[in-house]
């Protein structure tokens, strides 16, 4: 990436860390995805992390998370285990609120320092909010906007669409690109969730990259 462009990534990135940093929540910003797995790394070991589960996320593919999880250095919670039955997917969502740590990233950062989220079952923002000692998120530079408002229009335009593309769900956005607040039986915007200001200070850790990562 040219590096006058980066620059200005660079200050919105500092910018929204600060601002998540007077809401509660560790932030840091880091340049790329090696940066950012060897910071997880880090914080894991600092926080003497033993049992991990992961959210929904083409970000951790993308940054490398899940590789680094399987290498059996923690108890991992794998929800992509090949041959799983819903039965046993579920299990592991509910596993997740007494795990240790639990990476996931999310649908929108505001420069107000808060996190933006839609699910379809709620499992990932249900341990974001509550259970898991040590709480990870992994966002891309392009995951931050503006403000609440910004964040819903995103989540409507590029995160939602492409995600049901991804599952291959029946829904009008996977058809069309875009939302148009249908009532389909394969619906994945269910729960939407504002995380504001944290009542337990560091619990969630932010990590700022500097490059374009998931949906």
């Amino acid at each position: 990436m040219d590096r006058n462009k980066y620059e200005i990534i660079r200050l919105g990135m500092e910018r929204t860390a600060e601002a998540l940093r007077r809401n509660n929540y560790y932030s840091v910003c880091v340049e790329n995805k090696e940066e950012a797995l060897d910071l997880i790394e880090t914080l894991l070991d600092e926080n003497s992390v033993s049992s991990v589960a992961v959210g929904g996320s083409m970000t951790l593919f993308e940054a490398g998370v899940l590789e680094f999880l399987r290498s059996g250095k923690y108890d991992f919670y794998d929800r992509y285990m090949a041959g799983l039955t819903k039965e046993q997917i579920g299990e592991i969502h509910r596993k997740a609120f007494s795990c240790d740590a639990y990476i996931c990233s999310t649908n929108a950062v505001t420069e107000n320092g808060e996190l933006y989220n839609v699910d379809g079952s709620g499992n990932r923002v249900a341990a974001m909010i509550y259970g898991p000692r040590n709480v990870i998120v992994v966002a891309g530079y392009n995951k931050i906007v503006k403000d609440i408002e910004q964040a819903q229009a995103r989540v409507k335009s590029i995160a939602a669409p492409a995600n049901a593309v991804r599952l291959e769900c029946k829904t009008p956005c996977a058809a069309t690109g875009r939302c148009v607040d249908c009532k389909s039986d394969g619906r994945i915007c269910a729960d939407y969730v504002v995380m504001g200001r944290q009542m337990i200070k560091d619990r969630i850790k932010v990590i700022l990259v500097g490059e374009e990562l998931g949906y």
